[in-house]
């Protein structure tokens, strides 16, 4: 392994490049044409329950954007960067590997059954594929890991806003400018160029002009919230954000922080190839085993739980069956959207794990170790002493010893490359508060969507009980729902008590994952595609064995020794709902198999068969 050691990080960026034009030239292909068999004649719920308000036909880049934001969230950046303890090469291999016949195909083929099933969340498919009572346990599942997911990131995203100006006054200027955007596109012609350069120009002007207005001390006062303040403010943005029509604020919204995701990502990129540092992480460490100070267990199972949104993700299941399925204009575009989307999102994280890596192991430990556990560390790893950190902390002007978590060295890494850049040395406090609010972006513009979906998860639910709430245009439904979920992951984020269950979310968000894609394979071999079916099959298997064995090394060598029953008990209820679901798919699979010949597609209308009735 001594060969791998030292790898200029502009390797990794090339073969990454490679890979995923190879993965969408020929594998996506394959899968939209033989797989799905994606028909352009099919009606969209978009067009066939079109509204104004949730099902809105959106022009394909702009409905790119609001997926790729939607699903892009701090998965792809934190996730890598906690795995780089591994080293470089395990997260390097997974992203790859997981992305393109994991994470692609799971988008692809979750959206797709959605599309066929008018739009509907992953529990009613499940519910109409394999049983009503599948569909209900499903359903109970998805709403539980949704509400740890919102929480999570939205602690997260305080975490990197709370008492910095700059970043908050950066993050709230997006929200006028996506309803300005979002007036234009809705009420002039072939406007979405016009838009676009608009709502750019205003976000530099935001960035670059919030850099200085912040030093008015009057102006950073207005926006030094507190962390209070912030979880109740991202509680009330959830929920307007919900019940708002999608093109005026979260589509907008969403295509805006496109422009600086993929920007910000693309000048990365750029920044990788001028410096070319070399990767300082070597290919594997000591800490494959376990015993390491950011993750305590071994590479296996743990480096596919870790990075999860940037190889697969279950929390991709609830976007792609709940807000970009209602947008699709075209079948044909679930190639673009849902591959297309899923491809980036897996550069955006192997950037993240490059930044990583290019830290000096020592400084990146520093960091990422929490500062009671440092002394021990040090002395049971005298080599990793930090080497530069004292000089970013200087220039930074904040003591970055022990900030766990990921953001702050992902921050760091990003300032430690573009300060590499000739004249940046000056501005490398400017590089770091940049990365922050570029990160807090990531994770606001999931947590919109989320709560959209969330809200059409509960009046799905909450319609099988009192049908009114099944009538998508009845505004009391829409608010109560809306409130009912806002205030279970709200409270939850002011309360501050999910802050310690991030490894619960990881392995519900990939137990979900799991499911997405099991679920849907179902649906793929009724249709008799049973060959073809095995391309979701596999991965669909792979994830939920994979997922139940690192639930259970959490469990028994995590929270039970460290007597932390009540995560032990949710970790363990999660694991349960879906081996009931994993179960009942599998009995379905087994019907299906005998029944040669079978082939009911319930849900292909054509647009001359949906005139015609």
């Amino acid at each position: 392994m001594e060969f791998l050691n030292g790898v200029n990080a502009l390797t990794l960026v090339f073969v990454a490049l490679l890979v995923f034009a190879i993965a969408y030239r020929f594998y996506g292909i394959f899968m939209a044409n033989k797989v799905l068999k994606l028909n352009a004649n099919h009606v969209t719920p978009a067009i066939e329950f079109a509204d104004g308000k949730d099902y809105v036909a959106t022009n394909k880049n702009v409905l790119f954007g609001h997926h790729f934001a939607a699903i892009a969230a701090a998965g792809p950046l934190v996730g890598p960067v906690l795995a780089a303890q591994f080293g470089y090469l395990p997260g390097t291999l997974w992203i790859l590997i997981g992305c393109v016949l994991g994470g692609g195909v799971h988008d692809m083929v979750v959206l797709f059954a959605s599309v066929r099933h008018k739009g509907q969340s992953l529990a009613t498919i499940a519910s109409k594929e394999i049983g009503k009572g599948t569909g209900v346990i499903a359903g109970f599942a998805i709403l539980f890991i949704l509400i740890l997911t919102l929480a999570g990131l939205s602690l997260a995203c305080i975490s990197a806003m709370h008492e910095a100006s700059w970043s908050l006054f950066t993050v709230i200027a997006t929200m006028p400018i996506a309803v300005i955007m979002g007036l234009i596109m809705r009420y002039r012609k072939n406007s979405v160029t016009l838009a676009s350069i608009i709502g750019g120009v205003l976000l530099i002007a935001s960035i670059i002009g919030g850099h200085n207005l912040m030093q008015v001390k009057e102006i950073s006062d207005i926006f030094h919230w507190n962390i209070k303040t912030i979880s109740i403010s991202i509680t009330v943005y959830g929920f307007l954000a919900s019940v708002l029509p999608v093109w005026l604020l979260l589509v907008p919204r969403d295509y805006l922080s496109t422009y600086l995701k993929i920007g910000t990502i693309l000048m990365l990129a750029v920044g990788v190839i001028f410096v070319h540092p070399t990767l300082q992480m070597p290919a594997i460490t000591d800490f494959v085993k376990g015993g390491g100070p950011i993750i305590g267990g071994p590479v296996l199972p743990f480096i596919f739980i870790v990075i999860a949104c940037g190889a697969i993700s279950g929390f991709h299941a609830v976007i792609a069956t709940g807000t970009t399925p209602k947008m699709l204009n075209n079948e044909k575009e679930i190639l673009f959207v849902g591959y297309g989307a899923m491809l980036v999102e897996g550069f955006v994280a192997l950037m993240a794990l490059i930044v990583a890596c290019t830290l000096v192991p020592g400084d990146y430990f520093a960091i990422n170790t929490p500062k009671e556990l440092y002394d021990s560390f040090i002395a049971q790893n005298p080599s990793l002493h930090p080497v530069d950190l004292a000089h970013f902390s200087e220039k930074i002007g904040v003591d970055l010893y022990g900030r766990t978590g990921g953001a702050v060295s992902l921050a760091v890494g990003m300032a430690h490359i573009f300060n590499k850049i000739p004249f940046m040395d000056d501005v490398m406090a400017y590089w770091y508060n940049f990365a922050i609010m570029f990160e807090a972006v990531f994770i606001l513009t999931a947590i919109d969507a989320g709560t959209r979906v969330g809200r059409f998860f509960l009046q799905e639910m909450l319609g099988s009980v009192i049908p009114k709430f099944n009538d998508k245009n009845w505004m009391p439904g829409i608010i109560i729902s809306s409130l009912i979920f806002t205030f279970s992951w709200g409270y939850l984020v002011y309360t501050g008590n999910v802050s310690s269950i991030w490894p619960l979310f990881g392995i519900s968000n990939q137990l979900l994952a799991a499911c997405g894609l099991i679920v849907c394979t179902t649906m793929l071999i009724r249709m008799n595609r049973k060959k073809y079916a095995l391309c979701s099959a596999i991965p669909g298997v792979f994830m939920a064995v994979i997922t139940f064995w690192a639930g259970y090394e959490q469990v028994v060598n995590v929270y039970l020794p460290k007597q932390q029953y009540l995560l032990a008990s949710l970790a363990a209820l999660a694991m349960v709902l879906m081996l009931i679901v994993f179960v009942n798919t599998f009995r379905r699979w087994s019907r299906l198999l005998k029944m040669e010949g079978e082939h009911i597609d319930h849900y292909g209308d054509t647009v001359k068969e949906l005139v015609e009735r």
